[in-house]
């Protein structure tokens, strides 16, 4: 029997609950998101999970309310949810978290309408114009390095998920499935394809800082 959304989310990830009893038996919404931040800093994915269920459904309204789509407000919701882990040590609590997220959500989606107008513009261009084969240039040896460690780090990181994260995963970016139809497909919950996609995603950040070449290398 598939399981609920709420047994889902007591088994993979912290509840309100426990996370108030660490913050001293103290109920402040603020705590909690505090506690959130510092576990996530130290690498738990678990709290990354709670706070992706705790405020993916506020996102998900913010940025519906921009773009009008929501095929496109899922692919957004992912980004924004991809910059939050990325950048979650900015984070010194000057406003609340979900303002801060907000922000986030705020700036991926102008990103991603930037994109689209740019890309609209490429398309007409494409229409009325000739294009000539782009010249070949040489790969530098760091380059080549960069190339092979990034090519390292996504084959580590991709033997960590399950098979039917993959799929997930190649449904949406290969194909371009919507997130129910990819559900379906794989026998899933809507809210276990996304948060799948969130969590690859999350891994191909990280594949990427250790495919970057470093300074003084």
């Amino acid at each position: 029997m598939a399981r609920t959304r709420a047994a889902r989310t007591a088994e993979e990830a912290p509840d309100n609950t426990r996370l108030r009893r660490r913050c001293g038996g103290r109920v402040a919404e603020g705590d909690v998101d505090l506690e959130l931040v510092k576990e996530i800093c130290r690498g738990s994915e678990p709290h990354f999970n709670a706070l992706y269920e705790r405020y993916f459904q506020r996102i998900y309204n913010f940025i519906y309310g921009r773009l009008r789509n929501h095929e496109d407000t899922e692919e957004v919701v992912q980004e924004t949810f991809t910059a939050v882990f990325r950048s979650i040590r900015a984070f010194r609590g000057q406003s609340t978290l979900l303002s801060w997220i907000y922000g986030i959500a705020k700036n991926t989606s102008n990103n991603y309408l930037r994109r689209s107008r740019m890309q609209e513009l490429r398309r007409a261009r494409a229409a009325t114009e000739l294009t000539r084969p782009a010249s070949l240039t040489e790969v530098t040896p760091e380059e080549h390095l960069a190339l092979r460690r990034y090519a390292e780090a996504i084959n580590r990181r991709l033997r960590e998920i399950a098979s039917w994260q993959a799929e997930v995963f190649l449904l949406r970016h290969e194909q371009d499935l919507p997130i129910r139809e990819i559900a379906e497909r794989t026998a899933r919950t809507n809210d276990a394809v996304r948060s799948s996609l969130c969590r690859v995603k999350r891994m191909l950040v990280e594949a990427g800082e250790i495919g970057r070449p470093r300074s003084g290398a």
